[in-house]
């Protein structure tokens, strides 16, 4: 019983440090990265909420349904813009994705809070659509009573994406391969009451 308890206890350690293996980037990289076997990891954070966190009320459709405030650091040399993706893997059926916008500028350091729902913004950057069939940002709404987790995953690439504005995520993720130079995510939570 002592033996079973501790293999319990040792795998939930390793899940809290090294996190869910289902989290796991599946977009393949090539070309740089892929020669260091590893993708470099970028630092991105809300000032709206922390890691693992629960996203406030005005950035879901219980709210105002705008988009939280990010920043990021750690872009490696050569990054010459970024894509962000929003997704709950916890929704119903699928991973329901939230926001999608690339082409980002390198040198922008994150996004501020509220950013426009336009296919293109005044900075270059370009949005995508979402599974709420809009174009920008669409905030947490899941069933009431359940508690989903929402990623947003950061990609620093070595180009700019060749995509009009409207492109899916499924778009974005192939039009990224063997461009991914460094990645990162951040984690927020939300539950309907």
């Amino acid at each position: 019983m002592i033996r079973y308890l501790l293999l319990i206890g040792i795998s939930v350690l390793m899940k809290s440090c090294f996190g869910d293996p289902q989290e796991v980037s599946t977009v393949p990289s090539t070309g740089a990265a892929a020669e260091e076997d590893s993708v470099m990891a970028i630092q991105i954070s809300s000032s709206a909420f922390a890691q693992g966190e629960a996203i406030p009320v005005q950035y879901t459709c219980d709210g105002e349904d705008i988009s939280p405030p990010l920043a990021w650091s750690g872009l490696p040399d050569g990054t010459r813009s970024i894509a962000l993706i929003n997704d709950d893997p916890d929704a119903p059926g699928r991973v329901w994705v939230h926001w999608v916008i690339y082409n980002i500028p390198a040198d922008s350091g994150g996004l501020p809070e509220n950013v426009p729902t336009d296919e293109t913004l005044d900075s270059g950057a370009i949005q995508g659509s979402n599974d709420f069939r809009r174009v920008g940002y669409g905030g947490p709404c899941p069933p009431r009573g359940t508690s989903h987790r929402y990623f947003f995953k950061l990609y620093a690439l070595d180009s700019d994406l060749s995509l009009d504005p409207g492109a899916t995520k499924a778009d974005v993720l192939s039009a990224m391969e063997g461009h991914i130079l460094a990645e990162g995510q951040l984690l927020g939570t939300y539950q309907r009451q």
